[in-house]
């Protein structure tokens, strides 16, 4: 069974891509009192929490503190799990909003993980630390490759078989 972690105060969370553009893979980092968890997840989580995260400073407010700017990865050997799911929800009463990672939990042979619950991670942001967290999800979007202006689908330098051409190369 992986380990959960629940961050009340982190001082540092993050995402990161390792790898060239196409063959990227993608973290997210917390840390908290010298404890640091990094998550597999995929670009698109990367992505939609970035959105999302962007769309929630604008109704709440924007930051008034200093907005943190080293965003880059910290050293690790290896992800604690995948991430399944991202949840976000807020705390009115301590101005802070949550991230919630669920694990990608497979079954293995039947009834083997039964009684097993996937692992999750909540993390507490500061709005300053979610604005961060906005730019440097936005910062990785832009170093990816350039997507295909017919099917908007990722191209390689080489171009790519689009499927909205009829399998010609664009």
């Amino acid at each position: 069974m992986s380990q959960s972690f629940d961050f009340e105060q982190p001082d540092f969370f993050t995402a990161g891509a390792i790898g060239k553009p196409g063959e990227r893979v993608f973290y997210l980092q917390a840390r908290e009192k010298g404890s640091l968890i990094t998550l597999k997840c995929e670009k698109g989580q990367v992505k939609s929490l970035g959105d999302y995260l962007s769309g929630l400073i604008t109704k709440l407010g924007a930051p008034k503190g200093k907005v943190p700017a080293d965003m880059d990865l910290l050293d690790f050997t290896e992800p604690a799990w995948i991430v399944s799911t991202l949840g976000v929800g807020y705390d009115d009463d301590h101005d802070r909003i949550i991230v919630e990672a669920h694990e990608l939990f497979e079954e293995e042979e039947e009834g083997q993980r039964a009684s097993e619950e996937p692992a999750s991670a909540r993390v507490r942001l500061t709005r300053e630390q979610a604005q961060a967290f906005v730019n440097r999800a936005a910062e990785l979007m832009k170093g990816g490759r350039p997507n295909c202006p017919v099917c908007s689908e990722p191209m390689d330098a080489s171009g790519h078989v689009c499927p909205r051409s009829n399998g010609h190369i664009v």
